[in-house]
């Protein structure tokens, strides 16, 4: 009854590895619980306007996914000694009541007061590069991530991989011993790959953050790459044979799988979005990164022609894109911030538009955990940051540098003065809202029509 009414919204957040998805819903449900009278979201109009009633946490409807763990994240980010909260893992939600005193005419003369129920879906972006699978073979699959191997430092971190797949009989009977070693050192290449080059676009995605399916036979397969494969006279008990029918049910039980249990109930979705760490890390990092976004893209492509529509008929009808950690560059640089966000996403957000879905990109920050101030330099002031570094908690200030407004060309990299620090979560009393850079606005690009 909610949905046919519009009082009912499932809010999904998503984004690849280190965006802050669990520090924005965290940030999210403690502005949303603070209530209207120490709230800081001037920008959310329900607020603004005085209409904001407050909300409270209630049972979540599905109760075979596992619960946000809002409680644990929140005594993280508001300890004597704050840390950031463990990041996302798997599929997991939250559900809130918001009350509001309408706006509409119709809403008031029904009732002084509405209700919208809001569920918070949080998963991980990496689920959303397998997509294409859906597309391709096995062996199509195989020769694209042979492929990828030619890209800087990948060879040399696929290097125990390679060996151990080289001794692989692909038409031989299959030994499940030996498949799940070799497994074991592909999805090792994946993390490596993560780690060591900070690449994003990896597949499958559920090898490097598998949820649920942790240790399941249906992850022990892994791409051909050490020559062509013939299937034209193979049996059905061959290493080949096992490791093709392993791709199928991945696509089949796992790829398939989330879009129809999760991704078609979805009403509306945010992608957050880190630039700044790509940028510090190198031109591959950011090409890899903007290579997955626009992967992440094709998820929300479902016009009546798209193979989305075909497949799983979605019904997201807005978006928004948000850069995260825009407390990590100084304000003179947030507007480039928001035109490199806006750059890495416009081709998608053209096609969203022509699904018919309304789009948003902002920078913002869930928890903001610098001060903005000036330090002298050769005698002159210069605008700096304040805060506590990650790794070592000691007080610094330093200017990050310049952000480029544009996709980053050649040039950028060869005199790329751009130093991005981690800095640790600001000490907040605990009667006060989190502070936060452009929350409000998140807010209100996601549910301000969903309150009139």
């Amino acid at each position: 009854m909610d949905r046919s009414l519009d009082r009912h919204v499932r809010l999904a957040v998503t984004g690849l590895s280190r965006a802050g998805k669990t520090a924005f819903i965290t940030a999210l449900v403690d502005h949303l619980l603070q209530g209207p009278v120490h709230h800081q979201l001037p920008l959310w109009s329900v607020a603004r306007d005085g209409r904001f009633l407050g909300a409270k946490k209630v049972p979540q409807a599905h109760f075979h996914i596992p619960s946000f763990k809002f409680e644990q994240n929140i005594n993280s980010l508001r300890a004597d000694q704050p840390v950031w909260p463990e990041p996302t893992a798997g599929v997991s939600e939250i559900r809130l009541k918001i009350k509001y005193r309408p706006d509409s005419l119709l809403w008031r003369n029904l009732s002084q007061t509405a209700e919208l129920t809001l569920d918070i879906i949080d998963y991980p972006g990496e689920w959303l590069l397998d997509l294409p699978l859906l597309h391709m073979s096995y062996e199509q699959w195989s020769e694209q991530m042979a492929q990828s191997l030619t890209q800087p430092g990948r060879a040399e971190l696929a290097k125990n991989w390679l060996n151990l797949g080289a001794q692989l009989d692909l038409h031989g009977a299959y030994d499940e011993l030996q498949i799940a070693q070799i497994s074991q050192a592909y999805t090792q290449y994946l993390h490596e790959c993560k780690a060591q080059l900070g690449l994003h676009h990896i597949q499958p995605g559920r090898f490097v953050l598998p949820g649920e399916l942790a240790g399941a036979p249906l992850l022990a397969f892994f791409p051909y790459v050490w020559g062509e494969i013939n299937s034209d006279h193979d049996n059905k008990d061959s290493a080949l044979s096992m490791l093709s029918a392993r791709f199928e049910q991945y696509k089949e039980h796992v790829v398939k799988r989330f879009y129809q249990q999760h991704f078609v109930h979805f009403d509306r979705q945010i992608v957050l979005l880190d630039c700044l760490t790509p940028l510090n890390t190198g031109r591959q990092s950011f090409e890899d990164m903007q290579t997955a976004v626009e992967q992440i893209m094709q998820s929300f492509q479902y016009g009546q022609s798209g193979f989305l529509r075909r497949l799983f008929a979605p019904k997201i009808d807005r978006i928004v894109f948000a850069a995260s950690k825009a407390d990590h560059v100084t304000p003179d640089q947030h507007e480039n911030l928001l035109a490199l966000v806006d750059k890495l996403v416009v081709n998608g957000q053209r096609e969203v538009a022509f699904s018919g879905i309304e789009s948003h990109c902002i920078a913002l920050a869930a928890v903001k955990s610098t001060q903005v101030g000036n330090v002298n330099y050769q005698g002159k002031p210069h605008v700096a940051l304040t805060g506590r570094q990650l790794d070592t908690s000691e007080l610094l200030s330093l200017y990050p540098g310049e952000v480029p407004a544009d996709l980053p060309q050649a040039a950028f990299w060869q005199k790329q003065g751009f130093d991005f620090v981690n800095f640790a979560p600001p000490v907040v009393a605990s009667n006060l809202p989190l502070p936060h850079i452009r929350m409000d606005l998140a807010i209100e690009h996601l549910l301000g029509d969903k309150l009139l």
